[in-house]
């Protein structure tokens, strides 16, 4: 086989640290050329140039996932620079600001609050997968990895049982709503060759967290890496974690 025409093409977005940067290592070690997507466009060269340094094909996409224009902009730079994709992981997210202890109160909400997670944590995945698809469709096996978490979980959130942390009446439903509509696309693509997931990378220590998780980025990333190299007939509408399956 061999040849240049066979690299597989990643996006990862909001992948300037934390996950997004383990997913886009993490990708790069199986030879991938990984577009690195992120909005602060220092931030952005740094988190590039320290990829080459690691041997990893990787560019810089400039991406607000929250900007119309911003995210149309992502989709043709990647066209004139390589064509195509064949991976879409949607990782930026955002938990919105919370109360002491972590925690987002619902019966103090602030509906701002709610407005700007869904639009990032939802509204943002939905604006960059659509514009992506039309690269993804040139792909002979496209994979699209939308990364959740456990607290999107209603079952475990709903069960007394299960120890699931603070409440965070706003971060934890964008999630939920994330799910749901990574089940609808999944029913769209159903007779197609594009799979898509949701993962949920776990606790991990990070700057999301403030660094506190039990967890390592590399260990976050695995799931995300192993449903963006799905073989075809692969699971399709589907939330893993390590473990296996998550309920919805």
């Amino acid at each position: 086989m061999g040849g240049m025409s066979e690299t597989k093409i990643a996006l990862v977005t909001g992948a300037n640290k934390g996950i997004g940067y383990a997913i886009a290592t993490g990708l790069g070690a199986l030879g991938h050329r990984v577009g690195v997507g992120a909005r602060d466009e220092a931030r952005l060269e740094t988190a590039v140039e320290k990829l080459r340094a690691a041997g990893v094909d990787a560019f810089g996409v400039p991406l607000d996932v929250t900007g119309d224009r911003s995210v149309a902009d992502a989709a043709e730079l990647i066209e004139r620079q390589v064509g195509r994709l064949d991976v879409l992981v949607n990782n930026a997210g955002i938990s919105g600001e919370m109360g002491p202890g972590w925690v987002q109160d619902p019966t103090t909400l602030d509906l701002d609050l709610v407005r700007t997670v869904v639009e990032t944590n939802v509204i943002g995945v939905i604006r960059v997968t659509n514009a992506m698809l039309p690269l993804l469709r040139r792909s002979a096996s496209p994979r699209i990895v939308n990364i959740s978490s456990g607290v999107g979980s209603v079952t475990r959130q709903a069960d007394p049982d299960v120890e699931i942390g603070p409440i965070m009446a706003a971060y934890a439903p964008s999630k939920s709503f994330l799910n749901a509509v990574t089940v609808q696309y999944a029913r769209q693509f159903a007779d197609t060759n594009i799979l898509i997931n949701a993962a949920c990378p776990g606790l991990v220590a990070t700057d999301f967290t403030g660094f506190l998780g039990p967890r390592t980025p590399e260990q976050g990333a695995a799931t995300a890496i192993r449903l963006a190299t799905l073989p075809d007939g692969g699971p399709s509408g589907a939330f893993f974690e390590d473990e296996g399956e998550v309920p919805w």
